[in-house]
């Protein structure tokens, strides 16, 4: 079944959009950034905005949706090696350490987000809840997988740790802190597996 001109060029509009929305939100902050200034980098007209998105809530909370997507699907392939459980762990604290050593890293999405809305109510606080949420019960699954002690406290730590090495990635030496991030990940471990 084909599409019509119209639906490809609708799909192609709206994905210029969100990529464009993706690029700036990340570098430079949401609030920072305007409708006006997305429209004009992405080439539409502010009707084909709105006719995609409701308004720059709507947008933002699709960037964090394709955020969380990326993550999630970092963290099933280094989950996919079918390693051991200690070996799954390690694997997905190297993928997080892959980020911090891409070019451009600006930190976590999500608590970049967090920072420019407080409100524990607002929509755009509530997806960035729902994806850390998602990543603790994750961290806590493959940590309880490494021995037989109660995982909560450990996978807490893992994503403080992963918090930390997030912000002090775009500020000091990403390689240093990739290395502290991983020594603190073995900790974990050694502590589970003693």
């Amino acid at each position: 079944m084909s599409r019509s001109p119209e639906s490809v060029s609708t799909s192609e509009a709206r994905a210029r959009l969100l990529n464009t929305a993706t690029r700036i939100f990340y570098a430079e902050g949401i609030h920072s950034v305007g409708i006006d200034r997305i429209t004009t980098e992405a080439q539409v007209t502010r009707a084909t905005l709105y006719r995609h998105f409701v308004g720059k809530e709507e947008l933002v909370l699709a960037y964090l949706d394709l955020a969380d997507q990326g993550i999630r699907g970092q963290v099933a392939a280094a989950l996919a090696s079918g390693r051991s459980p200690v070996e799954r762990v390690r694997a997905v604290a190297r993928s997080i350490t892959e980020g911090i050593r891409s070019p451009g890293f600006r930190g976590c999405a999500f608590l970049n987000a967090a920072a420019e809305y407080h409100d524990a109510a607002h929509p755009i606080h509530q997806a960035v809840l729902a994806h850390r949420q998602w990543f603790l019960n994750t961290v806590t699954q493959l940590l309880a997988e490494t021995g037989d002690a109660p995982a909560d406290a450990d996978a807490r730590h893992f994503v403080m740790l992963r918090d930390g090495a997030m912000a002090a990635g775009c500020l000091f030496d990403p390689a240093l802190v990739s290395e502290t991030f991983l020594r603190g990940v073995e900790g974990i471990l050694h502590t589970r597996t003693a």
